[in-house]
């Protein structure tokens, strides 16, 4: 598998209101997925921006892309996806979940637990009938090559895919960062002292080291269409 084999699937839209983004206007905002032909079968990185109550849907206006469609445009089905990964569980990330009755649902066991607590997303397309959840407790590599690694900040039990390829590894970052900008400025903090630079300094994401560890030649993101590269 190389790198270009790692596609983004377009799942819509949405419009993050005034309040939630910073700089005093409303912001439309992309929802990807992400496919991978792993060892163990197709992976899919989130899954839609799911159904949700009125006041979701007046605060978000989603404009959905039914995850058919999506995946179609890519050349698979519904059928074709061994394993599913959700970033988080937020109703952005897990809208298609019940999609995949038995399919194995790989997230941390902290945002399972965080999720079923109430006030956090939909518990339908948590608890669904079928769901097959594979809860993890940190870093795991759930297929050969594929890495899950914890990386809270949007919330807590955030998690990213690293996939190493035959030319190099991609890091599936979800909403690690909003933007691949701030991603950028994250992993130059990081590298801050190795560039000759003194303190004061900028502190990098606790988990950025080891992403950058291992040597991304491409990171994508959950709400940017933009690729950072080294």
């Amino acid at each position: 598998m190389r790198i270009d084999d790692v596609r983004r699937v377009d799942l819509g839209t949405f419009v993050r209101p005034a309040a939630e983004t910073g700089n005093g206007g409303p912001r439309v905002e992309a929802v990807h997925g992400y496919v991978v032909r792993t060892p163990a079968g197709v992976l899919l990185l989130d899954t839609g921006f799911g159904d949700a109550d009125e006041e979701t849907e007046a605060w978000y206006r989603p404009a959905r892309v039914p995850l058919d469609d999506a995946l179609r445009a890519v050349g698979l089905g519904i059928d074709d996806v061994s394993l599913v990964v959700n970033c988080h569980l937020h109703v952005d990330h897990i809208g298609g979940n019940p999609r995949f009755t038995g399919v194995p649902l790989f997230c941390q066991r902290q945002e399972l637990e965080v999720a079923r607590a109430g006030d956090y997303t939909v518990p339908g397309l948590v608890d669904f009938a079928g769901a097959a959840y594979e809860l993890l407790d940190g870093e795991a590599e759930i297929a050969a090559g594929v890495h899950v690694v914890p990386t809270p900040g949007h919330v807590d039990g955030h998690q990213s895919v690293v996939v190493v390829c035959e030319d190099g590894s991609i890091v599936l970052a979800g909403q690690a960062h909003d933007t691949a900008s701030q991603w950028s400025a994250d992993a130059l903090a990081a590298r801050a002292r190795g560039l000759g630079h003194e303190a004061p300094l900028p502190e990098p994401s606790p988990w950025m080291a080891r992403l950058l560890a291992f040597d991304p030649r491409r990171v994508v993101f959950a709400h940017d269409a933009a690729v950072w590269v080294p």
